[in-house]
């Protein structure tokens, strides 16, 4: 893959992805992309060759990459995508903007998007995802999100046509989200920064948040709305049938499931990619064979096997 087109960005060669997720784990990706801005990333797209993947890359918060690497062009936007614009209760987010400081700066406009304040990752995996917390998703504040295809058209897709459901859209492959448009409840900054204490101070007590993870390793295995709220009937928790499995606390190599919260999957030393997907899949095992209950990953695993 050696016949690209040469972008204003950086393009990269050869990129080791490993430092560039929260589980520090990973091969390289044989291109790395970063553009300059919108038009960059589009024209970059357009004449791309359509028979090379493309992978886009948030901040690697949800994401293990297998250790042999990334066969693909690895899209990750910086600078130029990561502004934040308050319009009475309407707030524009770029896509590459952290979702924490898109609550902090919307709760301090008096705009209550404080559900992503606790939401590892940034604007565009949260929306690719839906992604939610405390009750509240994505889907229950998106209007629009702008995006480019994989042939380098810029487009506005409003919420109903990503078919938003729990973890999971209908954004086609290849795909970039380049900005989301959303709408919160009004509301007093001071209370809403209060309540955005009282959620981290809630997050810290029960999750290790100090620890090399990538968030919930597992989908909850409920019954989902299409907003992703739980069914009243099936709300199980992936992290109550991993302890009914006898799996909290698990090691395998470097990877462990954690003591403090046996849906988070931790790199405790020097694991690999493959130490933490087989420690997973054995986890998986032991729900099934336990329960009957099949769980589904929640992190995104990509890439090929050392």
């Amino acid at each position: 893959m050696t016949d690209l087109p040469t972008p204003r960005g950086k393009l990269t060669p050869n990129r080791p992805l490993s430092d560039l997720t929260w589980l520090r784990v990973g091969g390289p990706a044989d291109w790395f992309f970063q553009p300059a801005d919108r038009e960059d990333l589009a024209d970059f797209l357009r004449d791309l060759d359509q028979g090379v993947p493309v992978f886009p890359m948030g901040v690697g918060s949800n994401l293990i990459v297998r250790d042999g690497g990334l066969r693909a062009v690895v899209i990750r936007l910086g600078r130029g995508f990561n502004g934040t614009e308050i319009e009475g209760t309407r707030v524009r987010a770029g896509a590459g903007a952290l979702d924490a400081q898109v609550a902090k700066k919307a709760a301090a406009a008096g705009v209550d998007l404080t559900f992503l304040r606790t939401i590892p990752g940034a604007i565009g995996g949260a929306v690719r995802m839906n992604a939610g917390c405390y009750g509240s998703y994505v889907a229950d504040h998106l209007i629009e999100v702008t995006a480019v295809t994989r042939d380098g058209k810029v487009v506005t897709i409003p919420k109903d046509d990503l078919d938003l459901q729990y973890r999971q859209s209908a954004l086609p492959e290849g795909w970039v989200i380049v900005e989301a448009l959303f709408e919160g409840a009004a509301g007093d900054p001071e209370a809403l920064e209060a309540k955005m204490a009282d959620q981290l101070a809630r997050r810290d007590a029960s999750q290790p948040t100090k620890e090399r993870t990538a968030g919930s390793t597992f989908r909850n295995p409920a019954g989902f709305s299409s907003t992703g709220k739980a069914d009243d009937i099936q709300d199980l928790k992936a992290w109550k049938v991993i302890d009914d499995a006898g799996m909290r606390g698990a090691r395998l190599g470097g990877a462990q499931m954690s003591e403090k919260h046996s849906n988070f999957l931790l790199n405790a030393g020097d694991a690999t990619a493959a130490d933490l997907e087989r420690l997973g899949e054995d986890v998986r095992k032991k729900v099934f064979q336990n329960s009957g209950i099949e769980l589904v990953w929640e992190i995104m695993r990509v890439g090929d096997p050392a």
